[in-house]
């Protein structure tokens, strides 16, 4: 792992309905660098910032105060579109990242043009691309590469994840954005789409960021972990020590730091699978 920063997030405050007797500062003050071929994962209970991070730096979320820096550019007010070109994102839903009326070659032409500007009228799959597309797909050992001219939409959920993971990646991105991507699979397809994803990561050397509710699956992959509570980095671990961590210690680190016991019931639960 290099020590190159990929991305800088300076003094990023979000708030929502500001002004409002309901106003909710979401993301207070967040300072964070991450360096090339980082994969950090983000844990922390419901309302604690996870998604307003991820939309912030992803350009869903116009930045109200602070400044965001992907590889030296300044991206605060760029839009979505054009941080697209240089960040890749897997959604929870399987449906978000892919068009379930194109095949599955079709789908990954698309993805292979990240960034661009094209017209789906002229739009076709190159016959010189369906190589490329079968190797990649075989790396996943679904049985996929025979299923290039399949209408993606026929797939099942966890297929359907794994190919949108492996199509955000086929142009290799500067940041790899998985937002609980594999919050609406079941266990088993679950645990498949993780190695997937922890093989792609260190197979291309990409930098990534990973939202996830399970505690386990927080500290078994990536090589740092980023705990949030109510809008604030309150566990920062990485290296070796996050390598022996365990639940109980991770707890124990968000207590201390918080000053308040976790009683989110969702991540308490997340905490047993």
């Amino acid at each position: 792992m290099k020590n190159t920063p990929v991305l800088t997030i300076r003094d990023l405050h979000q708030y929502f309905e500001q002004g409002t007797i309901n106003e909710t500062h979401a993301l207070q003050g967040i300072n964070l660098t991450i360096t090339e071929g980082e994969f950090v994962t983000i844990i922390g209970g419901n309302g604690a910032g996870k998604s307003t991070l991820l939309n912030s730096i992803a350009g869903t979320l116009p930045i109200d105060t602070g400044q965001i820096v992907l590889d030296g550019k300044d991206i605060t007010y760029d839009s979505v579109t054009k941080r697209a070109r240089w960040i890749a994102r897997v959604f929870q839903d399987p449906k978000m990242g892919t068009a379930q009326r194109l095949s599955v070659a079709e789908n990954m032409a698309l993805a292979a043009k990240r960034g661009e500007h094209h017209s789906l009228f002229r739009f076709g799959t190159p016959r010189s691309a369906r190589p490329r597309f079968q190797v990649a797909l075989k790396r996943l050992n679904l049985g996929l590469e025979d299923r290039l001219d399949t209408e993606i939409g026929l797939l099942s959920g966890g297929q359907r994840q794994a190919i949108t993971l492996l199509m955000a990646t086929l142009q290799k991105p500067e940041m790899l954005l998985l937002d609980e991507h594999t919050a609406a699979l079941d266990p088993k397809t679950s645990a498949t789409v993780l190695h997937l994803t922890e093989q792609l990561v260190n197979e291309e050397d990409l930098t990534a960021l990973m939202i996830t509710h399970n505690m386990q699956d927080a500290i078994k992959y990536g090589n740092r972990l980023l705990m949030l509570d109510h809008g604030k980095i309150v566990v920062d671990i990485a290296g070796e020590e996050k390598k022996h961590l365990t639940v109980p210690q991770l707890l124990d680190l968000f207590n201390k730091a918080s000053q308040e016991e976790l009683t989110d019931d969702e991540l308490l639960l997340s905490a047993d699978k």
